[in-house]
């Protein structure tokens, strides 16, 4: 049996249509809307769904390790590099300050040479030999080194050869036999080589 009141409602509703599909329908949502879990959804495709979805590496303990190796290779680099400059500049200072030596010492030897000839001539005594002394002193603190003796073994890179004064039997190899004007050097580097007579071994 129909209830008389449920015809009413329907009636009752301004422009109800009584045609229209009951809400909940099927045809509620647009043809061709992607469903999401079972819903649909308005609007989107089914590709842009699965694009969002965050794609996880197939092993994320090995990617981090990856990530770190790289960032340890580039902190040894880094090191590397600065090491390297580090040395070039500690390099160019030790130049600067040798250089800055020989320009101010280079004009001392000769001086020095003066010196060492009026030891020779036994003039060095008294006030002069303190000064003297001072000043030798001075220019060895200061890097000047002077060399050259007689029985070194002779050495073209720090010895001038002026004369050689042939065979030696107490020699075994070329040696300088007489100083005719001393050698200076800073450090490594030769300002002066000196002037020497040498003797050969004797044969046999």
């Amino acid at each position: 049996m129909t209830d008389p009141h449920e015809s009413d409602v329907s009636q009752d509703v301004p422009g109800a249509d009584p045609a229209a599909p009951a809400a909940g329908s099927d045809q509620d949502a647009p043809a061709g809307a992607p469903e999401v879990d079972g819903f649909e959804v308005d609007g989107l495709e089914a590709a842009d769904v699965e694009a969002d979805e965050e794609v996880l590496p197939a092993d994320p303990a090995a990617a981090v390790q990856a990530e770190l190796d790289e960032r340890t290779g580039d902190l040894k680099r880094l090191q590397a590099e600065f090491l390297n400059y580090k040395r070039r500049v500690d390099r160019d200072r030790e130049l600067i300050a040798e250089n800055a030596t020989y320009k101010a010492l280079t004009p001392v030897i000769e001086v020095l040479d003066t010196v060492a000839r009026a030891r020779e001539a036994g003039e060095v005594e008294g006030g002069f030999k303190a000064v003297v002394d001072q000043l030798e002193q001075a220019v060895v603190k200061a890097g000047l080194v002077r060399f050259a003796d007689p029985g070194d073994p002779f050495d073209p890179t720090l010895h001038e050869a002026l004369s050689n004064m042939g065979p030696d039997p107490e020699v075994s190899v070329t040696t300088v036999k007489h100083v005719a004007r001393a050698g200076y050097r800073i450090g490594d580097r030769v300002v002066r080589a000196a002037q020497v007579l040498v003797v050969e071994p004797a044969d046999g």
